[in-house]
């Protein structure tokens, strides 16, 4: 019995202060800076988020900007006006071939987005439905942000295990709460970077 709670709180004060590694960069960044990064952390399957500027990816912020990185399994986001910074956990594609890389945009917003398998994931997955309609059981979960990639997106999950890990066939994945908020900062345009 001693050696089972002996592990708990070892784990415990692991995820404690994995959590607490994991904000002191932006706290320390927000300290350099005049103006705050709010860090929006993973529940579980913790991502080694890597904090960025915008000016060493993008040449202004006209219509916002999103950074998403696929090593460091994160995103970034930062206003038009770059008084609002945010810093998200992603699951990220399952291999480097479902993985697209460079530069796009939003190009359209939904609320309740409905899912469509491509071909390609029909032929790796014949057991998957051919339409899934909004609702609990839809992989883009909440909402998605379409870019001008065709099949590409950032949306939501209804599975979280997801977050953090290789489980995409290609798009982004953010908690629904998180896909939620970063739904509400951008705006047609804004302008995207995967690396």
């Amino acid at each position: 019995m001693t050696r089972i709670l002996s592990s708990k709180l070892t784990r415990r004060t692991l995820l404690t202060g994995s959590a607490a590694l994991i904000a002191a960069p932006a706290l320390a960044l927000g300290a350099t800076q005049e103006k705050p990064v709010t860090v929006v952390t993973a529940k579980r399957n913790i991502s080694s988020f890597t904090l960025r500027r915008w000016q060493d990816h993008f040449d202004n912020l006209k219509n916002g900007a999103i950074l998403a990185d696929i090593e460091s399994r994160s995103l970034m986001f930062w206003s038009e006006d770059g008084k609002t910074t945010r810093l998200y956990p992603t699951s990220i594609p399952l291999t480097e071939q479902l993985t697209k890389r460079g530069r796009t945009r939003i190009v359209r917003k939904v609320i309740g987005p409905s899912w469509r398998p491509t071909a390609a994931m029909k032929r790796r997955n014949p057991e998957w439905p051919d339409y899934v309609g909004p609702g609990p059981d839809n992989p883009l979960g909440t909402h998605a942000l379409y870019l001008s990639w065709t099949y590409y997106r950032i949306h939501g999950t209804n599975d979280t295990r997801k977050i953090g890990r290789r489980s995409s066939n290609g798009c982004i994945g953010l908690y629904n709460e998180q896909i939620a908020d970063l739904y509400g900062l951008t705006k047609i345009g804004t302008q995207v970077i995967l690396l």
